[in-house]
């Protein structure tokens, strides 16, 4: 298993880090008065019902054969094309083109389609579209490796099939609503749902099967398809600036009651803008980075309800191992700053403080582990035990594009300073930061990181995976562990499992936790039936309103 995640963060780690400074860009896009689509935007009109979602990151594109797995990307292919499964609000996984997801051996999971799903030209969703659609993203000519198919059966290291294949061994069809993958590794049942369910968009065989392999790349069918799964059409798309989306009336969960969707695509500092102008009707809680300095201001307009997220953003701090070796250095790294007081002062309340990767949000958080508290003068201690001298200047990797953290950065400093460990901050941009990552030179580096609360066996075991990750760090202890939580679907037995990592973590310290981040969303108060959040936030979409 080891192989098939180390293959997982190096595809789409740098893509998660993207999305999570996204409000710090500088893109210019205009004012947020428009949309680029010459319709009414923030109102009820002759155009009908319209709502519009204001986000700070830019589309990829709408083909799933070609796109990456960002968030924007996926839910901009989702509203037209559903996954199997998704996580509702609650982090709990909610059937969406499939009703059930099973497995009793973590190896073979079977998939029954919802009885009731249908094309919106009224043709049932079968097993054989999914099959065809992950076959066709398993083409060596497609070339698709995000979705790392190399896991399941039939497959190449690489995640391919043999070019033109007319089957393959990981992905059989079972009946006309069932469909079986089969992985070559044991594997959660979660980090099934999670990794492969939810980014899965079947696409219509009897459409694309009429298209060769190379003409699913660049076919313009995918830029406004006329048969679809989901609630809306797309009518309309600017990579940078806007996506246009009409209802479709034969949606077999329900027609959806507004007209038209907008995700209108901004930079952070026009949110404010465009929500007290009505511009911007709702946000979300990580594809929309809402400025810290911006939270008071909206939470003050009479327009908008403010809504914070569960803490799921972790402020990580990783620490090089191979270059700060000594445990009670690291730790008094930990005891040496005042970590709730950055919650309280940089957060305003909004956060929290953990040890190690899993937050408050998560099923497998273990609320025993007390967090190291704020104590210099056990820092000093440690710090004599490990014969520190102080001499020795650490370097500290900080982005640029996170400014809240800029700032942080300057009192850990101080504090450290406090203490005797002299710190050096080198702000760089998000690119060279991932640069600098792939490197042992640098002692601390500081990222804002998202662990999927209820899958975060894929980072952290890579994390952790010794030389060449971001720590130096491993511990067969913690190995086993992890190893551990992909054979078995007992949430109290993988729960316990995440808490020897956690505890082993906190004891070794080749990371610290900064602060978790509770984001702000906001939604406009004439919408109803919508609300901000990190999970689950289309998923009925289709009950979206405008009462006033």
């Amino acid at each position: 298993m080891k192989k098939f995640m180390t293959k997982f963060i190096s595809l789409t780690l740098t893509a998660v880090l993207i999305l999570a400074a996204a409000g710090c860009s500088s893109k210019d896009q205009g004012s947020p008065s428009g949309d680029g689509t010459g319709e009414t935007v923030n109102e009820s009109s002759e155009e009908g019902k319209i709502i519009n979602v204001g986000v700070t990151d830019s589309l990829g594109g709408l083909n799933p054969f070609v796109i990456d797995q960002t968030e924007i990307n996926k839910y901009a292919v989702g509203l037209m094309f559903l996954p199997l499964m998704e996580l509702d609000k609650d982090m709990n996984f909610q059937g969406m083109l499939a009703d059930s997801i099973t497995t009793e051996d973590n190896m073979n999971f079977v998939v029954h389609i919802d009885e009731k799903a249908t094309w919106s030209d009224g043709t049932p969703v079968t097993a054989e579209d999914v099959e065809y659609t992950v076959r066709r993203l398993a083409s060596p000519v497609v070339n698709n490796t995000t979705l790392m198919l190399y896991a399941f059966e039939g497959t190449s290291e690489e995640g391919f099939v043999e070019e033109g294949a007319e089957s393959m061994a990981g992905v059989q069809v079972i009946d006309e609503k069932t469909v079986q993958f089969t992985s070559k590794y044991p594997m959660a049942l979660t980090t099934f749902e999670n990794t492969y369910a939810r980014y899965i968009h079947t696409l219509p065989k009897k459409v694309l099967e009429q298209l060769s392999e190379e003409e699913l790349l660049t076919s313009d069918w995918f830029n406004k398809p006329d048969v679809v799964s989901g609630p809306f059409f797309v009518t309309d798309f600017d990579n940078d600036h806007y996506i246009s989306y009409e209802a479709n009336a034969d949606y077999w969960k329900g027609a959806p009651k507004i007209d038209k969707l907008n995700i209108r695509i901004i930079d952070a500092s026009q949110v404010y803008a465009g929500l007290q102008s009505g511009e911007i009707d709702i946000t979300h809680h990580t594809m929309t980075a809402i400025p810290q300095e911006d939270y008071e201001s909206i939470e003050a307009l009479e327009n908008v309800e403010a809504v914070y997220g569960s803490p799921i953003t972790n402020q990580s701090a990783f620490i090089q191992t191979a270059n700060i070796t000594d445990a009670r250095v690291r730790q008094a790294l930990v005891y040496a700053i005042d970590r709730q007081k950055l919650v309280d002062e940089l957060l305003k309340g909004h956060g929290e403080v953990v040890d190690g990767f899993l937050s408050s949000a998560s099923p497998f958080f273990d609320e025993g582990i007390t967090p190291i508290s704020y104590d210099p003068e056990k820092a000093k201690e440690l710090l004599a035990q490990a014969g520190w001298d102080g001499s020795q200047t650490l370097r500290f990797y900080v982005n640029s594009g996170d400014s809240t953290f800029v700032n942080g950065a300057q009192v850990l400093v101080a504090q450290w300073a406090a203490v005797g460990i002299n710190v050096e901050v080198q702000t760089v941009d998000l690119a060279t930061l991932m640069t600098v990552a792939g490197t042992t030179d640098y002692d601390i580096l500081a990222v804002q990181y998202t662990y999927a609360p209820v899958d975060p066996y894929p980072d952290v075991d890579w994390l952790l995976s010794g030389e060449g990750s971001w720590t130096g760090y491993h511990s067969e202890e913690i190995s086993e562990a992890l190893a551990g939580t992909q054979k078995t679907s007992d949430i109290n037995e993988i729960k316990s499992l995440y808490s020897v990592v956690d505890k082993k973590v906190q004891e070794d310290v080749p990371m610290f936790s900064v602060y978790i981040i509770s984001a702000q969303g906001a939604v406009s108060k004439r919408i109803s039936g919508a609300a901000p959040s990190a999970y689950g936030f289309f998923n009925e979409v289709q009950n979206w309103d405008i009462v006033q």
